[in-house]
This record gives structure tokens, C-alpha cells and sequence, in this order.
């Protein structure tokens, strides 16, 4: 199994979020020649109170995010703008945790006037990203994400976001 999903806001039950989830980050690890039999994620979906707890206690900020993502190993790029170095197939199984919050994603689709489906794979996507070591804090890491979202929301009939 790719994903465990454990749902705490029932409001994610509208979307079939397992195979929302499963869809997306099937696609995110094929886009970068991983087999997805190989790993695990475990994603909370959950409230935007949960998700102002999570990130206050990890990122110190007392406020709703869209998506949290913990990696199971910092796997980034020191050279900004290079591939950060993938899992290994056995070694690395748990690529790591992912947190997504209702109402921050409902509220972000409408003012962005996008189906909520859409939205939620995009957060799922680039968290997954997240988890295989991809950022943007650095401009040419960001440049590098925000290229492979692209390209694999386009593979799955969305898009570009950006």
C-alpha cells in the first residue's frame, strides 16, 4: 500500500481521498522513475485547528497551513537547483507523513476558482515532492519543484497552477 489515509475531518470523505491521494502520488513518484510498490506515506486529513496545532508545534507558526509535509529523511540537494538524491527501493520505504487541512484547501480552491479534486492532488503532489527531498526555499529549488508539479499535474489532466 502507497498511502494510509486516516481521515479526522469527515468533510474529505466528498472527494474518495484514498484514490485521490493514491492517484497523485503514484503519478509524482513515476515522474521521477520510482516504483510506487516500494513506499509508504501516511497522510492525516484533517481540520484547520488540527493543522494550526501541527504547525505550531513543528514550525512554530500558530496558524493554518494547506499541507504539512515530515520526511522520513532529509533527503535535499546541496547544490541549489540540483535533483535531490532519490530513496532507495528497501532502505528508505517510508518516504514520510503528510497533514492536509479542509478548510484551508476549500477556502484556496474557490478563491482560485478550481475544482477542489484539482487542488487537493496539487498539495498532495507537491508534498510528496516534499517528502523525496525537494523545496523551495532556495530560487532555483523552486524552479525545479514547481517544473516537476507541472509536469505531473499535467499528466493527471490538471492544470498548471501556477
Amino acid at each position: 500500500m502507497l498511502i494510509d489515509v486516516m481521515i479526522e475531518e469527515a468533510r474529505w470523505r466528498t472527494l474518495d481521498l484514498d484514490a485521490l491521494a493514491t492517484r497523485a502520488a503514484e503519478a509524482t513518484l513515476a515522474h521521477l522513475g520510482l516504483n510506487s510498490a516500494d513506499f509508504e506515506i501516511s497522510l492525516l486529513a484533517c481540520n484547520d485547528a488540527r493543522i494550526a496545532a501541527l504547525n505550531e508545534d513543528f514550525r512554530g507558526k500558530p496558524q493554518p497551513t494547506n499541507v504539512l509535509s515530515w520526511p522520513s529523511v532529509e533527503r535535499g540537494a546541496d547544490r541549489a537547483g540540483d535533483m535531490p538524491a532519490p530513496p532507495r527501493p528497501g532502505d528508505d520505504r517510508e518516504l514520510g507523513d503528510i497533514a492536509i487541512a479542509y478548510g484551508t484547501c476549500a477556502a484556496e480552491a474557490e478563491a482560485g476558482e478550481k475544482p477542489l479534486a484539482d487542488h487537493t492532488a496539487h498539495l498532495i503532489v507537491h508534498a510528496v515532492l516534499h517528502l523525496l527531498g525537494y523545496d523551495h526555499v532556495r530560487d532555483p529549488d523552486a524552479t525545479l519543484m514547481e517544473a516537476c508539479e507541472v509536469a505531473i499535474l499535467g499528466k493527471l489532466g490538471i492544470a498548471d497552477p501556477y
